[in-house]
């Protein structure tokens, strides 16, 4: 029996991403790091600090603990700290969710609130506030989340080895949404240790600092983002860009809609931060091939965040907010041949007779095929053109097809949704040709919209 509700010893799920990764090659695997008793990769890290503070003497129950944060580390200290006998006070910026607020209020944290525009430095900004509490309060500890080299050793010893085990050793890229950059750092150092090859890449909000610190060696101005819980406005002693490939930034708009998107297509209720991380993902492995393994840190949870990036009003209000993608926009190109049962396209050569291109189609049991040279379609034919043509001259049976060809079928990705399929076999096209990943074509018609409709 565990001795509390951090002794649960298990891993983080690690689970494919099938819908949301379709378009790309790689196998993408959303590390659900929010999936604990804190709902937030600070977990870890927070029962971690606080039991090290016990071993060396540094607290005990009946104390204060102090820290400032951005909403989620608070919930995690707090979980860690009131459960053990210790009184919690924790400083953050005004605008954080509701939600969090409403957590920590009833795990019983005192809560102080400081100006969101107060930046390090500003006597009114969160840390020099905690700080100052720290000194003047009797019987207070900070423990100061974002910079204790706890938390390094937490994800260096533990989470790093553990998305190694779950996948075999056979990771390839590891996204991570930055922060603190104690988790970047901490599973960087791990994995590059084991096999350097891994590539490490930091996510992080247009506007944070560590792009133009990785790129320049110095950090940038950075500006103002809505995504909580990622990015910075400077570097913590962790950041350890020996470890690190490559950082991307992601816009509030992407991150969020991102995130949404998580949870209609894999049922992944993550936050903001995630959403950034997934989005980076994608639109970066795109040109992986199909032996990536690409893990994706799923480190905030989506209940904490339901008053901003799950409601559709304050999206609107950001100037963030897209439709929602309707089911069939969920079936696509390559959903539909997988009920098919796939052969090799059917083509005409343009040197072909129409004879020749008649009895393909015969034998073949089909009334239109596509005209091909060189791999591109250059052209169509069906069984009415070729009736009307022979109606007037029937001599025109042994001429090359190339002379009487109709336009080309409209060719279109694997990922086209059906309603795009529909609307190009709506304008009189008795076929959409669909590129697959090796190049190789495939029609798609009606009647196999109709089925894929009538099966779904």
């Amino acid at each position: 029996m565990s001795q509390d509700i951090f002794d649960i010893a298990a891993d983080s799920p690690l689970v494919p991403m099938r819908r949301l990764s379709r378009p790309n090659r790689a196998t993408y695997l959303a590390k659900l790091e929010y999936m604990n008793p804190c709902c937030t990769h600070y977990c870890r890290v927070a029962s971690a600090i606080v039991r090290d503070a016990e071993d060396r003497g540094l607290i005990h129950p009946g104390m204060t603990l102090v820290d400032w944060t951005f909403g989620t580390s608070g919930i995690a200290l707090a979980m860690a700290g009131i459960t053990r006998g210790y009184k919690l006070l924790l400083v953050a910026p005004d605008r954080i969710c509701r939600e969090k607020q409403d957590v920590l209020r009833a795990l019983g944290a005192e809560m102080v609130f400081t100006p969101s525009d107060a930046l390090p430095g500003d006597p009114r900004s969160c840390v020099a506030v905690a700080e100052n509490l720290v000194r003047t309060l009797p019987n207070a500890w900070f423990a100061n989340l974002y910079e204790n080299p706890v938390s390094l050793r937490v994800h260096e010893e533990a989470t790093g080895p553990e998305i190694y085990r779950q996948t075999d050793g056979k990771v390839t890229h590891v996204f991570v949404p930055m922060a603190s950059g104690a988790m970047i750092s901490g599973i960087g150092r791990y994995l590059k240790s084991v096999d350097p090859m891994i590539r490490i890449i930091g996510v992080e909000p247009e506007g944070s600092a560590y792009l133009s610190l990785y790129e320049g060696g110095a950090a940038g101005t950075a500006t103002a983002f809505e995504l909580e819980d990622i990015g910075a406005v400077n570097p913590t002693s962790f950041w350890d860009p020996s470890v690190i490939d490559r950082i991307v930034q992601v816009g509030d708009a992407e991150a969020f809609n991102c995130g949404r998107e998580l949870l209609r297509s894999e049922a992944v209720f993550a936050g903001g931060a995630s959403g950034a991380a997934m989005a980076a993902a994608l639109k970066e492995g795109a040109s992986y091939g199909d032996d990536a393994r690409v893990v994706v840190m799923m480190t905030d949870f989506g209940a904490y965040d339901l008053s901003r990036m799950y409601n559709d009003e304050w999206m609107r209000q950001k100037g963030f907010y897209r439709r929602t993608k309707s089911s069939l926009d969920q079936i696509t190109a390559e959903d539909i041949l997988q009920r098919k049962a796939r052969k090799d396209l059917i083509f005409a050569c343009p040197e072909q007779t129409l004879s020749e291109v008649f009895e393909m189609m015969k034998q073949n049991d089909v009334s239109q095929m596509p005209i091909v040279s060189y791999g591109s379609p250059i052209g169509s034919i069906s069984e009415n053109k070729i009736l009307s043509i022979l109606i007037e001259n029937d001599a025109a049976m042994n001429a090359k097809v190339v002379a009487f060809m109709e336009k080309p079928f409209p060719v279109c990705e694997s990922d086209a949704t059906i309603s795009e399929l529909s609307e190009k076999l709506q304008k009189s096209a008795s076929g959409v040709l669909i590129t697959l990943n090796d190049d190789r074509l495939q029609l798609i018609t009606k009647s196999d919209l109709i089925d894929a409709l009538t099966h779904k």
